[in-house]
């Protein structure tokens, strides 16, 4: 079976693709191309977010295609910032206006706390994610949204929502990479049901110069982006590589390899990345 024609079915009964192209930083006047390009090699899952600047050249891309909208899986995400019903509502209609989207499948909170506070405030705005995710509710019962889910949201957060809302998050999108496997929190993810993906699988680029990880794409004799790919894989989670370059999404796909359980373990202790210049972004650490 293709990488591509393999799905997860979520808590709702909806498939999921397992593997998705990733546009964060890919400008607005280039992603539309980026799209036809990933859907003409067999991508089928989209992920993209308020916050990337780019949903209208994304909803260009799927609208052109060339493929029937239901056999695309589209998804966004509500900025971190908004933690209140009336401007997630607006959002999500501003985000289908700009896209010229009936619907979505997915649309899921970016992040449980605003941008400026990760990694420096213990606020976890549980009463307003609640009023956001009610707002995401809502658009689901319009028809607006297929399924709706979170990302970067701890134990507590997704307590918070499976406690007091009628919905339970379809998935959790957290970071996971050589370096950075949070085995916990996927584990917690998974037994109740949320099925997890992985943003950032080459941890920014970072993996590309750890001498441990070049060492073992070289024994399977596959590339830095596929080892990390793969592994991702093989904790079972949905993938999310981004590239705007053709050649890279043919080859972030050809992951038709497994890595062994011994040497899984090897990377899943890796836990110092340097990051470099994008050490500055909050998801790695920085602070706004």
């Amino acid at each position: 079976m293709s990488v591509f024609n393999e799905t997860f079915t979520m808590n709702n009964g909806l498939q999921i693709p397992k593997l998705a192209l990733g546009v964060w930083e890919i400008p607005d006047d280039r992603v539309a191309t980026a799209v036809q390009d990933a859907v003409r090699i067999g991508y089928r899952h989209i992920d993209t977010a308020q916050a990337y600047g780019n949903e209208r050249g994304v909803g260009e891309g799927v609208r052109n295609a060339g493929i029937p909208r239901d056999q695309l899986f589209v998804n966004s995400k509500v900025a971190a910032e908004i933690k209140n019903y009336d401007e997630a509502k607006k959002s999500i209609d501003d985000t289908l206006s700009k896209m010229g989207l009936d619907y979505l499948d997915m649309m899921i909170i970016h992040n449980p706390q605003p941008w400026n506070e990760v990694n420096q405030g213990n606020d976890r705005h549980f009463a307003g994610n609640l009023e956001t995710w009610r707002a995401m509710e809502d658009a689901v019962k319009a028809g607006k949204l297929k399924t709706i889910g979170v990302s970067s949201f701890e134990k507590a957060d997704l307590d918070n929502l499976i406690q007091n809302s009628d919905t339970k998050p379809a998935v959790n999108q957290i970071q996971i990479h050589i370096g950075e496997t949070p085995l916990d929190l996927i584990k917690y993810s998974q037994d109740n049901g949320i099925v997890v993906e992985a943003f950032s699988p080459i941890a920014h680029g970072a993996a590309m110069n750890d001498p441990i990880i070049k060492k073992m794409a070289a024994k399977y004799n596959v590339s830095v982006p596929q080892l990390c790919i793969r592994f991702d894989w093989q904790l079972n989670v949905v993938v999310l590589p981004k590239t705007a370059n053709p050649d890279h999404m043919k080859a972030n796909a050809e992951i038709d390899f497994e890595i062994s359980d011994e040497d899984m373990a090897i990377l899943a202790k890796i836990d110092q990345m340097n990051y470099g210049a994008a050490s500055v972004f909050p998801v790695f650490g920085g602070k706004l």
